[in-house]
C-alpha cells in the first residue's frame, strides 16, 4: 500500500558541520525505542532523484532528491513524497535497474518534464519474513512478490548492467538471483554459506558477487556469469573469534574492501578480488569491550574514499593508505549508525540510526589524479592477471595492481587520540 502523508519532519543540523540535515519520524510515544523502528537500509536512485529509507515498522519512505525540489506533478513525474507499507520488517531495499557505471557516469540524468516513464524506475524491500517486494516507485503500485527464502532478507543489490536482475542474500545462508523482467522468476540460488549472510556486493563489470558470512567469517566469491562459486577469499583459515558486518566492490572492481569486529575492534580488510591476495588492513581498538562494532562500509562513487559507519562515530571517511581520516564525525556512544549510502555523484552521504531516522553528511570532494582516473578506466575491464601479463615498470604495476600502499600502513590505527603505526 502506498501513501503519499507525510510522517517525516526536517531537523535542523547540529553543530557538526559536516552534518547537512536529518531526517526524524514521527511516532506515537508508544513505539518509542522500540525493537522495530531501526533504518536498516538506505538508498539513492540510480539518477539520484529519488531517497529512500526503511523507517521501521514495515514502512519505506520515498522522497525526491534534492529535498528542497518541488512537490507535486513536474509533467508526468509526480514528485510528491510517498510511503510503502510492507506488512513486516524491511531489511534491506534497492532501487533499480542501474545503468552501466561509465555510462550513468557520462550522461548523469536529471529531473525534468516527463523525462521518467511510469515503469522506469522500481524499488525492490527485502522483508523479516523472507519475501521480497517490488514496487513501482512513479505510480506507487506493488508490482510482485518473489518468495523462496526462509529467513530475513538482509540486503538487495541490482547490478550496474541496466537489466532487471535482483541479487538478494538472507539468513537463511543463501543467495538468490532474480529475473524481474520475467515477473521474478528465480534464476539460481548459491548456496554455500554456514550461517546469516550479513551482506552483498556485485563488481562493476558484473562478472562477480561477493558475500560475507556474519558467523561462519567465510567472505565468498562467486560467479554472475556462471553461477558458481569461485573462492572464499580467508581461505577457511579465519579462526579468530569475530563478525563479519559489512563489504563491498570499489567502483573499478579491482578491490573488495571487508568489515568485521570483535569485543575490542573492528578492521577493514582490502583484498584482491582476483588473487584472493589481502592489499591493507584497517584496524581501529578500543577500551570498552563489546562497545564499538562497525555495521558498514562503502566505496565513494570516485573510489577514492571509503565511509565507515560504527558505534562511537556516525560517520569517518578514510582514502585507503593515507595516515589519517578524511574526515569524521564527532565521537558519540549514542551516534547508533547502521548503514550508509552515497548519492551517486558523490558530496554526499545519507546514514541510517538504530532509531528510525536519517542523516546526511557533506564528504569531501577531490578532483582525481590522472593516474586514478585511467587505472579506474583500464581495471573496469583489465583483470590482475592481465595486468601482471603486461611489459611495464615495476612501480606502474603495484599502482595498478593497488599494491603501492606503503608496507607501513598494511596494519594501522584510525583514532585520532592515537597515533598510526610506522
Amino acid at each position: 500500500m502506498c501513501s503519499t502523508e507525510r510522517n517525516t519532519e526536517l531537523q535542523p543540523t547540529s553543530s557538526d558541520p559536516a552534518l547537512l540535515l536529518e531526517l526524524k519520524t514521527r511516532r506515537p510515544p508508544s513505539l518509542l525505542d522500540l525493537a522495530g523502528c531501526e533504518t536498516w537500509s538506505v538508498d539513492f536512485s540510480p539518477d539520484g532523484n529519488w531517497f529512500a529509507w526503511s523507517m521501521g515498522h514495515g514502512i519505506v519512505w520515498v522522497v525526491a532528491w534534492p529535498l528542497d525540489s518541488e512537490e507535486g506533478q513536474d509533467g508526468e513525474t509526480d514528485r510528491a513524497d510517498k510511503s510503502f507499507s510492507c506488512g513486516h520488517p524491511v531489511w534491506g531495499l534497492a532501487f533499480g535497474p542501474r545503468p552501466p557505471r561509465l555510462a550513468a557516469a557520462a550522461c548523469p540524468t536529471k529531473p525534468s518534464k516527463g523525462s521518467k516513464g511510469k515503469s522506469s524506475l522500481l524499488l525492490a524491500t527485502g522483508l523479516e519474513n523472507g519475501v521480497i517486494k517490488v514496487w513501482n516507485v512513479l505510480t506507487g503500485n506493488a508490482v510482485f512478490d518473489l518468495h523462496g527464502h526462509e529467513g530475513v532478507v538482509r540486503n538487495l543489490v541490482f547490478p550496474q548492467n541496466g537489466s532487471l536482475t535482483l541479487i538478494s542474500s538472507s539468513r537463511d545462508k543463501t543467495l538468490r538471483i532474480w529475473d524481474l523482467a520475467h515477473k521474478g522468476k528465480k534464476v539460481q540460488v548459491l548456496s554455500g554459506h554456514k550461517d546469516w549472510i550479513s551482506c552483498c556486493s556485485v563488481s562493476s563489470d558484473c562478472s562477480m558477487i561477493a558475500s560475507v558470512g556474519r558467523f561462519d567469517r567465510m567472505v565468498c566469491l562467486w560467479s554472475l556469469r556462471s553461477y558458481t562459486f569461485i573462492r572464499n577469499l580467508t581461505g577457511g583459515t579465519n579462526k579468530k573469534l569475530c563478525l563479519l558486518s559489512s563489504c563491498d566492490f570499489s567502483p573499478d572492481g579491482a578491490v573488495l574492501a571487508t568489515a568485521a569486529f570483535s569485543g575490542s575492534s573492528w578492521w577493514i580488510d582490502l583484498w584482491d578480488p582476483y588473487t584472493a591476495e589481502k592489499l591493507a588492513t584497517l584496524a581501529d581498538y578500543f577500551e570498552d569491550y563489546g562497545q564499538n562494532q562497525i555495521s558498514a562500509i562503502q566505496f565513494s562513487p570516485d573510489g577514492l574514499h571509503l565511509a565507515i559507519v560504527t558505534d562511537d562515530r556516525a560517520l569517518r571517511i578514510w582514502e585507503p593508505g593515507e595516515r589519517h581520516m578524511t574526515m569524521q564525525t564527532r565521537r558519540d556512544q549514542d551516534s547508533s549508525g547502521l548503514c550508509c549510502n552515497y548519492h551517486p555523484q558523490g558530496g554526499v552521504i545519507a546514514t541510517g540510526t538504530r532509531d528510525g531516522h536519517v542523516r546526511f553528511w557533506r564528504t569531501p570532494r577531490t578532483v582525481p589524479s590522472l593516474c586514478h582516473l585511467c587505472r579506474s578506466i583500464m581495471r573496469h575491464s583489465v583483470s590482475t592477471h592481465q595486468i601482471e601479463a603486461l611489459p611495464l615498470p615495476k612501480r606502474i604495476l603495484e599502482y595498478l595492481t593497488y599494491r603501492n600502499i606503503p608496507e607501513r600502513l598494511k596494519t594501522c590505527c584510525s583514532s585520532d587520540e592515537e597515533d598510526w603505526e610506522s
